[in-house]
């Protein structure tokens, strides 16, 4: 990773000087819109995903850095043929004996991005420290993601043999994404059993997430899970795209929850069974389109993946990949995992 030390000053300066000129900037937004893939300066979880539209007359977009869910920028803008997106959030520095907020601040992250050939983008993201002095900067790039097209006609796949990832016996076929990590996986009485356990009072230990040494292009893939009480995994489709498994159960319907596409795609319905009871997951990936059934109830019907989501081992959706099983989060248990490759 890439570090540079400035002031917030620079920020300042970004800012001057800017063309308001509406006809000039319409013209300059053009190359930035649509969705990117992005690859990040780390030397893990490096990748992220960019979405620059138009609306209501507005310059907006999402955006996912490496983890976690895909979120709204709160400011988009286009100056001089550089596209700046700017984050932020307040942060009370000193409260009164009420504790109420006598001093606030509101520190920003901000990504300064420019064109660098017909479907490409450089940029530099800044990341200040916590007390304002110095600025961590990573540097990106991205590629233009082309649109998903129309709904592929999902009953006229051909599908090839079924392969067995997990019949009960051993781990054969899996090893874990990150080699330095902690691997909590193991086989009990036939059944794949995650169990990240943290000892109080003792270092945290880092565990890792499962994936296949086998890749794959589109499939179906059918498994069992068993979540307990509060627990958290996820099933990574190509190594990119996480189907939630977490205990949702009585839940409001929600991007987060049980057999959803973390972050991207909210469930039709509710289906999930309360903690600890076994759960079927029924998915197809077909042409960057993704249907999931759960528990025998349709969840999401045929819809286009936008992008990659949080804790992708890559950006790149088009090339093939594991499935990879979060092993990091809570304790969970698999069996019965079936995976039958469409045919090209």
């Amino acid at each position: 990773m890439k570090t540079n030390k400035m002031t917030v000053m620079l920020l300042v300066g970004l800012f001057l000087g800017m063309n308001l000129n509406s006809s000039a900037q319409s013209s300059s937004v053009d190359p930035f819109l649509g969705m990117w893939a992005l690859t990040l300066d780390y030397e893990n979880s490096n990748a992220g995903w960019l979405e620059v539209r138009q609306e209501d007359g507005y310059l907006d977009a999402d955006l996912l850095w490496r983890g976690g869910s895909v979120s709204p920028v709160d400011y988009t803008m286009v100056n001089e043929g550089q596209l700046i997106l700017v984050n932020g959030r307040d942060v009370v520095r000193k409260r009164d004996e009420e504790q109420n907020p006598v001093r606030t601040t509101h520190p920003v992250n901000w990504f300064q991005v420019t064109k660098a050939g017909e479907d490409q983008l450089e940029g530099l993201a800044y990341f200040p420290n916590r007390d304002g002095v110095e600025v961590k900067a990573v540097t990106f790039t991205g590629k233009k993601i082309p649109a998903c097209g129309e709904a592929p006609k999902v009953r006229k796949i051909k599908y090839g043999e079924p392969v067995v990832l997990f019949g009960g016996k051993d781990l054969t076929g899996w090893e874990l994404t990150d080699m330095n990590a902690t691997s909590g996986w193991k086989v009990v009485d036939g059944v794949m059993v995650n169990n990240p356990v943290q000892k109080s009072g003792e270092k945290h230990i880092r565990y890792g997430n499962l994936r296949t040494s086998d890749t794959f292009e589109d499939f179906n893939l059918k498994l069992e899970v068993s979540i307990p009480s509060g627990s958290n995994s996820g099933v990574y489709l190509r190594g990119i795209y996480e189907v939630q498994v977490q205990d949702s159960y009585g839940k409001e319907l929600d991007s987060h929850n049980m057999g959803a596409l973390y972050s991207r795609i909210t469930p039709l319905v509710a289906a999930e069974k309360p903690a600890g009871e076994w759960q079927e997951m029924d998915i197809t990936l077909y042409q960057r389109h993704l249907t999931v059934v759960l528990n025998g109830k349709m969840l999401i019907d045929n819809q286009p993946v936008k992008g990659v989501t949080g804790g992708a081992l890559t950006s790149d959706e088009f090339s093939p990949g594991p499935i990879y099983l979060q092993g990091d989060h809570g304790k969970v248990s698999y069996r019965n995992i079936i995976l039958t490759p469409v045919l090209r």
